[in-house]
């Protein structure tokens, strides 16, 4: 948790000029403040929405009827049979930096459920959209896609969360000064790229495709709180073209979509991407991944992230001489996976010796910094032929194997490194491992937060997985997808200038 004085969070909300950022969510923060968050609401929708006391008519399902103890628990088996069943997200996007440059979900919400398009994150916790009270939020966006603002007076299952939910207290780490019981909870999130989301939560039915066969699906939903955007500023407001009706988090906390369904019985608290770097789209699904098998490696605990143990760093067949504290770094341990981020951000120690490296395989190069940024060269032949392998090594021997095609990007007829010097880029200057999609794209990445452990290997993310069914142990085969969108419209160019924004990612 990084402290903020509050004036300096006031002016990152309320301003509209702040420096606009690339559509990409990592590192989130999340600070529980409730004068802030309420000046935000007022400046955006004249209020914090009140909320009154609810009456519900509970009936018993059975009422009148004579039920033995084997309906019952048949009717049990059916519900869970039903709620342990895997989950298919269709995706869309691309994480190629000459693309779109990030990854996204459809899901339902409301009832009537209406579509909304998320980016999938596993770099923060909370998921938002989009509400019908924002004056800054996208209208349009080049990706191709209807952007939808939520409302909460439309949808007959939408409640607000007030502050004395546990959820209020849990998610802004302990009751907030003068937030009571008939005040809605806030919030207030900031993303490492420097922008924001700011408004109050909410708790409705999300619609999504339960696994119920082989390449079907049948609807289901589960009720979860999210946050109802009515403020955003830099990159999540009206200024930007591949914009999203809001963000997926699939982080580790107990805010995250992943993990309320999860407390529910609803599903397992596992769950896969494989992203597809050649063709877009690809794989997200919810539960126990059969095939492809997975290598795994932990995580490590009492961090904010996807945090793993990195022990080397191999270009081509030599191993980098790197100093032991490159691998162990206090209180931001280990590497952080995450899907929200585009290119890897590598320390200065790690990020010179491995460029040096690949550069020196072709002495002739004419190397030169683009943008004052991007290391860059013109290069006519074969980049697998040319250039070496990365490989990352983790704890348990699990490997991480970048290819040059993977991590060289093309911009006006250049060839750009999408290795990043992260001591350069963050902020505070720290030297940190992230992962993104730079390096994750074309491998079926598992999370399973039951063992608290990520695997991955690599994989055609065009074909298809297979996903067990939790009671039955059947397992189903889940394919890929790829959302229809304009994306192709989006240039190159505009590309690296997003890129080059990304220069306050961290």
């Amino acid at each position: 948790m990084v402290a903020v004085a509050l004036n300096q969070m006031l002016a990152v909300v309320a301003s509209p000029a702040l420096t606009a950022a690339p559509w990409r969510s990592c590192f989130a923060l999340i600070f529980p403040l409730l004068f802030v968050a309420s000046f935000t609401l007022a400046a955006a929708a004249g209020g914090v929405p009140g909320a009154g006391n609810g009456v519900f008519s509970v009936k018993y399902r059975y009422a009148g009827m004579q039920r033995t103890l084997s309906d019952l628990k048949a009717h049990d088996v059916r519900r869970q049979l039903q709620i342990l069943a895997g989950v298919d997200l269709p995706l869309g996007g691309t994480g190629r930096p000459n693309g779109v440059g990030l990854y996204y979900a459809k899901i339902g919400i409301g009832t009537p459920s209406n579509d909304y398009y998320v980016q999938v994150d596993t770099g923060s916790d909370i998921m938002w959209v989009n509400c019908i009270q924002c004056k800054e939020c996208p209208k349009t966006s080049s990706l191709g896609i209807d952007l939808t603002l939520y409302d909460i007076n439309e949808s007959a299952s939408g409640t607000l969360v007030t502050c004395d939910q546990e959820f209020c207290s849990e998610v802004n780490g302990g009751p907030l000064s003068g937030c009571t019981a008939n005040v809605t909870c806030p919030y207030l999130e900031i993303y490492g790229d420097g922008s924001s989301t700011a408004g109050y939560f909410v708790k409705d039915a999300v619609q999504y495709d339960r696994v119920s066969g082989d390449l079907e699906t049948a609807s289901a939903n589960g009720s979860v709180i999210f946050g109802c955007g009515a403020r955003q500023s830099g990159d999540l407001g009206s200024s930007t073209e591949a914009a999203l009706d809001g963000i997926l988090g699939f982080g580790k906390a107990n805010s995250s979509m992943i993990s309320q369904l999860a407390a529910t019985g609803r599903v397992k608290k596992i769950f896969a991407h494989c992203l597809d770097g050649e063709n877009g789209g690809g794989i997200f699904a919810i539960g126990h991944v059969v095939e492809p098998r997975v290598n795994m490696t932990p995580i490590i605990q009492d961090q904010l992230h996807y945090n793993v143990n990195m022990t080397a760093v191999q270009v081509g067949h030599d191993m980098l001489h790197l100093p032991a504290e490159v691998f162990d770094a206090g209180d931001k341990k280990g590497a952080i996976i995450d899907s929200g981020t585009t290119l890897a951000y590598l320390p200065e120690m790690v990020y010179k010796p491995l460029v040096t490296k690949i550069i020196s395989e072709q002495p002739n190069l004419r190397v030169q910094t683009v943008h004052d940024e991007y290391t860059c060269f013109q290069y006519s032949g074969s980049l697998d032929d040319a250039f070496p392998n990365v490989t990352f090594h983790f704890e348990n021997s699990l490997l991480l194997r970048v290819y040059p095609h993977e991590y060289l990007f093309p911009f006006e007829g250049y060839w750009c490194l999408g290795w990043q010097n992260s001591g350069l880029q963050s902020r505070d200057r720290r030297n940190m491992t992230l992962l993104g999609d730079l390096v994750l794209s074309n491998k079926l990445v598992l999370y399973d937060l039951e063992k608290q452990a990520i695997g991955w290997t690599e994989y055609n993310c065009s074909s298809t997985i297979t996903v067990q069914d939790e009671k039955t142990g059947t397992v189903h085969l889940v394919g890929s997808h790829t959302i229809p969108s304009s994306a192709s419209s989006f240039s190159a160019e505009w590309a690296v200038v997003l890129l080059l924004l990304s220069t306050l990612l961290l």
